[in-house]
């Protein structure tokens, strides 16, 4: 957030110089190394800057270009005939050549511009350069593995940012290492007791660790939860793509790395340890309620290191935007972090839920604009968008009616998609209701809000294709921060994509990197150590070499802010008068408007980076699997089998699900038909088999069998369960509870118990409904009806039941007349005794 203005010296342009740190799965890649620009710069001046940029008028991704993604370029020209390009490998030699496009000019950078598409080369290497018109391109690199040293580095930015502890430079290099800041050691005055300002609390609290937000060192409930939230949905959505094993353990430079926990999960404890920390304590006044931040009283000098920094440290007042912002991402924490730390789980959900209810009974606690010495006021006059995003990850998380009614009743839940930002979070809801899977929301919910998603991705390619720059940014939007509103449009092409397969939303999100990457108005990667011509004077209160030539850059995989066309600090008034909108940036640590790191921006790019780094080579044929192999259906009732595939296909697979042999009596029932995306073939969707009732005492059987084009074809067999005979009898027991009821629907939730001695590792619960209820949603279950026989299957998560354990999943149905309780159940097949 903007300091006082401080002292400044003459700029100067260096080579980014990167430490290679030998750790096993977490080191930097060559990719990330650039030849450093030899070029300098006497200054930082608008004229200066744009003179350097005209050098280089074939503006590419100067980090490089995968493979199998775009691969475009912007040159800089005016003519009005297409231009001749060549591309050449790092000898020279002419690999592919072609003619620009004429795009002509491009509003927000001022420029006249062709587009040279070379996309339909394929090799790799390194060294590449493109020509046009006798005017060579940086340097770039093709590969498969461009962006592995982006993930690592991104991510690595918030362990430099942790506060709290010492800072190892085995794991970010020797220039970056320093003792732990704010631990309460002279001339600290915090984090481990401190008090709040006056009038707002008459004690004091612990509140170590974390990550500090930006530029500054003060800790941001509002942004940490922004920032926390991408960090895990990113871990969160790569688990649901089958990528999730390059954000494991031992991936990342962090301490923890070797605990069995996924390292970004480790990243983001940190500060997910510091937001549960900053809950007002039962007992106190406001409790439940989250502390809107913590800081300096008076902004601290730049530069200044975390550990010296002498100023004293305060708790600001409670707000229930900061109250929300904690709900949301402890809610998140307890479905992601649950099959790692049950412990740490069940303590996230417990401060959700009391977080909750704390915002519920103080709606309105605002945070204040003048709130702003010593640190960003973060305020916030609307705070619908945050009980939105709470109230969803909280419904995702725990299947609850209270939260599924908190989002079906929010005026959100049928808006179109909006941006998302620190402020604006209900997005950040909607793409958890749309891409959790068991969500306890109507299918057609779930299906109206992927729509949404796809329709705003859409329209960010349709702004992106009028550009010369394919920036998904209209030319009023470069603000500050305007980087991460880039990043943050390009996620929700990556969300797009992830829904539908279709490359037209993962090109849009590559091509976003392209433009923060150095294909912009300025020749400018905004990423420190990425690129020839590269950021690396963020403002930053340690990372402040150019204020004090004794400390460092800022690291590689450090994110500015970007173009701002509100000129908000004396530095960019100064440089950048008149400047187009997509140029109003400079490269000086004083211009905090254009050029801080923030750890929501990171956050942005981090997710983005893992998005770019997975490998998307074409896949083998996948077979399809079914779970289990062999399945028991009650005679008169149903029983469900899981279908998936082993891999991701290279589009859409229909598979279809058919008896091809024995017992005519079985048949499917419900997953006939079944399509498997690039994006969710890893999770398993459901078939319902049945058995016709008769009167023979034949335990009758058939082969059933799941394929189609695409896919290898599976077989599994059903054997239908006698009824002539008495069924086996399961040590369990179910409590079936009617919840809500009202003139023609009802809500129910079912508890099973395992009362045996053994585990049971996956469970499948039957009954048959005597009236003529129909089940029309369902959480924390798999539920399918047939006639009046109902089979809800296990979650996953849930799957597993201790001897003595218990799960519980609840629906909605609709019937008429009478609603009478079901009598009997079956676990597995077998009676419950």
């Amino acid at each position: 957030m903007p300091p006082a203005t401080p002292a400044r010296v003459v700029p100067r342009r260096t080579a980014a110089l990167l430490t290679a740190l030998a750790l096993a799965g977490g080191g930097l890649t060559a990719t990330a190394v650039s030849a450093a620009s030899a070029q300098a710069a006497a200054s930082a001046a608008s004229a200066g800057s744009t003179a350097l940029a005209a050098d280089f008028p074939v503006r590419v991704n100067q980090l490089g270009y995968l493979p199998d993604g775009p691969k475009r370029a912007t040159v800089i020209s005016s003519a009005t005939a297409p231009l001749a390009w060549q591309l050449r490998n790092a000898s020279g030699a002419q690999v592919a050549s072609g003619s620009t496009t004429v795009q002509g000019a491009d509003h927000a950078s001022g420029q006249s511009t062709h587009l040279a598409d070379f996309g339909a080369y394929t090799g790799t290497g390194t060294g590449f350069t493109l020509v046009v018109d006798g005017q060579a391109s940086h340097p770039f690199d093709i590969s498969a593995s461009l962006y592995d040293g982006l993930r690592s580095d991104s991510l690595n930015f918030f362990y430099q940012q942790r506060s709290g502890i010492a800072i190892d430079a085995a794991l970010a290099g020797s220039a970056y290492a320093h003792p732990a800041g704010h631990l309460g050691v002279a001339p600290n005055k915090g984090d481990t007791s401190v008090p709040c300002q006056a009038g707002v609390c008459d004690y004091r609290l612990d509140v170590r660790g974390g990550w500090y937000d930006a530029g500054d060192q003060g800790k941001y409930v509002v942004n940490g939860g922004i920032a926390t939230w991408e960090i895990v949905n990113s871990f969160e959505r790569a688990r649901r793509s089958g990528g999730d094993a390059a954000l494991g353990d031992s991936t990342l430079r962090v301490p923890e790395r070797g605990n069995g926990v996924p390292d970004i999960l480790d990243e983001a404890r940190w500060e997910l340890d510091f937001l549960l920390r900053m809950q007002v304590p039962a007992g106190k006044p406001m409790a439940g309620m989250a502390f809107h931040k913590m800081h300096d009283d008076k902004w601290t000098a730049l530069p200044t290191r975390p550990e010296l920094d002498p100023e004293q440290r305060e708790l600001h007042k409670p707000s229930t935007a900061a109250t929300l912002n904690l709900a949301a991402t402890a809610a998140q924490c307890a479905r992601v972090y649950a099959p790692y730390d049950q412990a740490f789980a069940a303590r996230c959900l417990d401060a959700a839920q009391r977080a909750w209810t704390a915002a519920k009974a103080n709606p309105a606690v605002l945070a204040l604009a003048t709130d702003n010495t010593g640190g960003g006021a973060y305020e916030d006059a609307d705070v619908s968008d945050e009980f939105y995003w709470a109230a969803a990850e909280l419904l995702a998380t725990t299947g609850e009616s209270k939260y599924r009614d908190a989002v079906t009743s929010s005026p959100h839940h049928a808006k179109p998609v909006d941006g998302f930002w620190w402020g604006g979070t209900a997005t950040l809801g909607r793409i958890t209701l749309a891409t959790v899977p068991g969500v306890a929301l109507p299918a057609d919910d779930v299906t109206r809000l992927r729509g949404q998603l796809t329709s705003a991705a859409d329209y960010h390619l349709s702004v992106m294709a009028g550009q010369g720059y394919a920036v998904p940014l209209t030319s009023d939007a470069y603000v500050w921060g305007s980087n991460s509103s880039v990043a943050n449009n390009a996620m929700v092409l990556g969300v797009a994509y992830d829904l539908t397969g279709a490359q037209r939303y993962r090109t849009g999100a590559l091509e976003s990197l392209d433009y923060l990457l150095g294909r912009n108005a300025l020749d400018r990667s905004y990423v420190s150590g990425y690129g020839e011509r590269a950021s690396e004077n963020q403002h930053h209160r340690f990372w402040a070499h150019q204020n004090d030539a004794s400390l460092p850059h800022p690291p590689a995989g450090s994110f500015a802010g970007g173009p701002n066309a509100g000129l908000e600090d004396p530095v960019a008034k100064e440089k950048l008068a008149g400047c187009a909108p997509a140029a109003c940036y400079v490269d000086d640590i004083g211009s905090y408007s254009t050029n801080e790191v923030a750890i929501n921006w990171n956050a942005s790019l981090a997710w983005l980076a893992a998005f770019a780094a997975e490998r998307r080579a074409t896949p083998a044929v996948p077979a399809v699997q079914v779970a289990p192999a062999a399945v028991t259906v009650p005679e008169g009732g149903s029983a469900a089998v899981g279908v998936r595939l082993s891999a991701a296909p290279a589009q859409n697979v229909t598979v279809t699900v058919a008896r091809t042999s024995g017992d005519p009596d079985l048949s499917v029932a419900a997953g006939s038909t079944l399509v498997f995306t690039p994006a969710n073939w890893a999770t398993a969707q459901q078939v319902s088999l049945s058995a016709a009732q008769d009167a023979d005492a034949v335990a009758g059987s058939a082969v059933f069998s799941a394929g189609g084009a695409g896919a290898q074809t599976a077989t599994f067999t059903a054997t239908e369960a006698d009824d002539d005979t008495a069924p086996p009898a399961a040590s369990c027991s179910v409590a079936y509870k009617v919840e809500n009821a009202w003139g023609n629907g009802f809500t129910a939730t079912v508890t099973v118990k395992n009362t045996g001695a053994s585990t049971v590792s996956g469970w499948t619960l039957g009954w048959s409904f005597a009236g003529d209820q129909r089940i029309t949603g369902a959480w924390n279950a798999t539920v399918t009806q047939s006639g009046g026989a109902v089979t809800a299957r296990d979650a996953g998560w849930n799957g597993t039941l201790a001897p003595g354990g218990s799960a519980s999943f609840g629906f909605q149905a609709t019937y008429s007349g009478a609603n009478p309780v079901p009598t009997a159940f079956t676990l597995n097949g077998a009676t419950c005794a």
